[in-house]
């Protein structure tokens, strides 16, 4: 009896990247193509496809053999038909990638927001360990949020459940891409954060950072952190708020879904513990103590895998289903 497996699919705005995967979640191969833009996208799916053609002849696997292909995908997915309602970084409208990939392939197409399905890789394969309920976190160029409530990912009526990021933390913030102000990823992603720390340097705030760049345009949410590490009051002031902000949204979606794992991962989450410590603390401040005794704050360790082996999963979820 031949292998069955699930292909995993994380599109993203300048690369897609792909993973074969057996149903007991061993990756046999994973590549990534870029994603080409032109035309408003028209060409990723088949794109798609077609790498998936040229890797199923080199890893000698029947195409009959495949379960199901599972697509992470940036921007809103209506949750009943697998239409991409908008994803502004690829061009797509009201986009059915789920039947342009599908009549493609021949084979069963499943489509979730991309942050939904890495949180279901990172419960999988990750450090949520299978937990039936967790609230991951993105912290990088946005905040993307994924949330699991007894095993099922929460989309909502219409693809807008788990947008952590657009939880709105300052009523009268800084502009958000979204079109509105004050929305949490303008404060804990890593944009937001640098973006702070340059205007504290601009309003004459005395700050050791300003030493360790070459230029006040390269500064990262790292030289933040590692900065902060020294002593510096103005980085460490920065990041207290960042982090009280963010504990504060946090404890908030906490009480409503109980989580036993809250699963932090970006570019920002690097800063490890310097990070997971204060947060937690923070967490805990705005948090009933019951609720809090179930969660346990831990950092992602897929990275960049976690949108593939989620998709992965989502299929043989979906498949449980029929």
């Amino acid at each position: 009896m031949r292998d069955k497996v699930t292909i995993g699919v994380d599109i993203g705005g300048t690369t897609v990247k792909h993973a074969i995967i057996r149903e007991d979640g061993e990756m046999i191969t994973n590549w990534e193509i870029p994603t080409r833009l032109d035309h408003k996208g028209a060409q990723v799916p088949h794109d798609i496809w077609s790498s998936i053609q040229d890797q199923l002849v080199q890893q000698n696997i029947d195409k009959r053999d495949i379960i199901g292909i599972g697509v992470g995908a940036p921007g809103f997915i209506d949750p009943e038909t697998g239409i991409v309602t908008i994803a502004v970084n690829i061009g797509w409208e009201n986009y059915d990638l789920k039947q342009i990939l599908q009549d493609l392939s021949g084979v069963s197409v499943f489509v979730e927001n991309d942050a939904n399905v890495a949180a279901l890789g990172e419960n999988w394969k990750g450090a949520g360990n299978q937990v039936h309920n967790m609230i991951a976190v993105t912290l990088g160029t946005g905040v993307g949020g994924g949330i699991i409530s007894n095993h099922t990912i929460i989309n909502g009526a219409n693809g807008t459940g788990g947008e952590i990021g657009h939880i709105t933390v300052e009523k009268d913030g800084a502009s958000c891409n979204c079109g509105r102000k004050g929305c949490l990823e303008t404060v804990a992603s890593a944009t937001g954060i640098v973006r702070q720390a340059k205007e504290m340097i601009d309003s004459g705030v005395k700050t050791d950072i300003v030493n360790q760049v070459n230029d006040e345009a390269s500064i990262t949410t790292k030289d933040i952190f590692e900065v902060a590490k020294t002593g510096d009051q103005a980085m460490n002031e920065l990041l207290d708020h960042v982090i009280d902000v963010l504990g504060f949204a946090l404890a908030g979606v906490a009480m409503t879904t109980n989580p036993a794992k809250i699963v932090i991962g970006g570019g920002v989450s690097k800063a490890g513990d310097q990070l997971l410590q204060p947060l937690k603390k923070k967490f805990e401040s705005y948090c009933l103590p019951r609720t809090t005794h179930a969660c346990e704050f831990v950092l992602a360790q897929l990275e960049n895998d976690a949108g593939v082996y989620g998709a992965a999963y989502m299929v043989l979820q979906q498949m449980k289903r029929k």
